[in-house]
C-alpha cells in the first residue's frame, strides 16, 4: 500500500507525544517481516499491552475430508447459512496451509471486537452494506467492496441490514499484483485499477474510556478472549503503509484483446501461493474468428476456485448465485457441454465471479459434503 495517515502525530517518531494533562500517548509500531515490511506507528491514550484476563476458548481450524477420488466439486453455500456476526456465521467450504476461505451471512454486529493474529482477511461484500470500526478508523462498505484487513487489526463489522460475504483467511500478506508495481510500489500504467480506485480508513474515531472489554482474537489455530481495561479503539493517530482498505470490484478495468486471454489477466490480489482475480462485464473478443468461452485446461500446479457472484457464467450450466466450485490440480477442466459453441459471435459477458487459485491442493472441509452438488464431476457428459 501507499503512505496514509489519520489523526494527530508528533512531528518525529519516537519522541514525547504528550496529552493536554501532561502524560504520554502511547507508541505502537505495528509491521509485517519483523521490522522490513509494511508497517505504521499508531499512538493511543492507554497501553495496547494492557489485559486484565486471557482466556483460551476454542480450535477454530476446521476439520477436513480424507481424501477421496479426485474430481470437480460444486457447494451450494446458501444452504449452509446460518447468520450471526461476522465470526460467528462463517462457514468455512475449502483450505489449505496458505489460507482458508468461506461463505457467511451477516444479519448482526460484532457485540466484542475481533483480530486476527494469524493473517490477513479478505472480505468480499456479495450484497450488503455497512460499517468496519478498527482502531486504524472508520471504513464504510457497499456491494462489491474488496475489504482487505490487514493481521492484528482489531475491528468490528456492523452491517446495516443483512450481508452476504465471501472471505479469505490468509496466513500470510494480501497485497496487489507484483507485476502491477514499479520499484517504487506505485501501480503501473497498464495495471487494472490504481491507487485512486483504493479507499482507507475515513474517519478515526478515538475512545479514551476505561471499563471492561473483549477482544476475541484468532492466533496459533485458536480463538482467544483478551479483556482490556479500556476501549480498544483508543488510537488518536497513526502513519504508515499497514491499514484496513478496500477496493469495489465496479473499478476493476478488465484487460481484453482480439483472443481469449489467460486467466492471469484478471488478477487483483496475491498472498503467498494464492492468488484472487475478478471475472467483471466486459467486451469478448474480437478477432473475427474468435471463440469467446475458455478453452479446456489443465491445472498442473494449482487448484481453481470460483465462487460466483451474477449473471450467466458463459461457461457453465447449473450454477446459482453464491455457488464454489472446485477444480482441482491433476486433471483438466473447462466450459459445459454446447457453451462453447453458444459463446461464438457474443460481443460481451455481464458475468461477476471471484477467483482464487492456489499453488498447493486444497482440502474439503468435512461439513461442506452436506450443501455439495455430488453429480457436478459428470456434468460435463452430453
Amino acid at each position: 500500500m501507499f503512505y496514509r495517515s489519520l489523526g494527530e502525530i508528533p512531528h518525529k517518531r519516537h519522541t514525547m507525544f504528550k496529552k493536554e494533562d501532561g502524560t504520554l500517548f502511547r507508541e505502537q509500531v505495528m509491521g509485517t517481516k519483523g521490522f522490513s515490511g509494511t508497517q505504521s506507528i499508531l499512538y493511543h491514550h492507554h497501553m495496547p499491552t494492557e489485559v486484565t484476563k486471557a482466556k483460551r476458548l476454542y480450535h477454530y481450524l476446521p476439520e477436513y475430508e480424507e481424501q477421496d477420488a479426485l474430481r470437480h466439486r460444486h457447494f451450494l453455500t446458501p444452504e449452509a447459512d446460518r447468520g450471526g456476526n461476522a465470526l460467528d456465521a462463517r462457514n468455512y467450504t475449502l483450505g489449505n496451509e496458505d489460507l482458508l476461505m468461506g461463505t457467511m451471512k451477516v444479519t448482526e454486529p460484532m457485540d466484542a471486537f475481533y483480530r486476527n493474529g494469524d493473517g490477513d482477511e479478505m472480505l468480499f461484500i456479495h450484497t450488503g452494506s455497512g460499517r468496519i470500526e478498527s482502531m486504524f478508523g472508520t471504513i464504510t462498505y457497499r456491494k462489491g467492496d474488496y475489504i482487505v484487513i490487514p493481521i492484528g487489526t482489531i475491528y468490528r463489522l456492523v452491517p446495516e441490514d443483512e450481508d452476504l460475504i465471501f472471505f479469505v483467511e490468509s496466513f500470510s500478506q494480501i497485497t496487489t499484483p507484483r507485476r502491477y508495481r514499479n520499484e517504487y510500489g506505485q501501480l503501473l500504467e497498464h495495471s487494472p485499477f490504481c491507487e485512486r480506485d483504493i479507499r482507507g480508513p475515513e474517519k478515526l474515531e478515538s475512545y479514551d474510556e476505561k471499563g471492561e472489554f473483549e477482544v476475541l482474537t484468532k492466533s496459533r489455530g485458536y480463538v482467544h478472549k483478551h479483556i482490556f481495561n479500556h476501549h480498544p479503539l483508543d488510537v488518536v493517530g497513526w502513519d504508515g503503509y499497514l491499514y484496513p482498505w478496500v477496493f469495489n470490484v465496479e473499478d476493476f478495468e478488465p484487460i481484453t484483446g482480439r483472443i481469449h486471454q489467460p486467466p492471469p489477466v484478471h488478477q487483483t490480489f496475491e498472498g503467498h501461493n494464492f492468488v484472487v482475480c475478478s471475472f467483471v462485464p466486459r467486451l469478448f473478443d474480437y478477432h473475427p474468428e474468435s471463440i469467446p468461452a475458455p478453452y479446456y485446461h489443465s491445472n498442473v500446479n494449482s487448484d481453481e476456485v470460483l465462487y460466483y457472484v451474477e449473471g450467466n457464467f458463459m461457461s457453465r450450466k447449473g450454477i446459482n448465485e453464491r455457488s464454489i466450485t472446485l477444480h482441482p490440480s491433476g486433471i483438466p477442466h473447462g466450459p459445459h457441454p454446447g457453451t462453447t459453441e453458444a459463446s461464438i459471435g457474443k460481443i460481451e459477458t455481464l458475468e461477476l465471479a471471484v477467483m482464487v487459485d492456489t499453488f498447493r491442493p486444497l482440502k474439503v472441509v468435512k461439513n461442506a459434503k452436506g450443501y455439495e452438488d455430488s453429480n457436478y464431476m459428470y456434468t460435463w457428459v452430453e
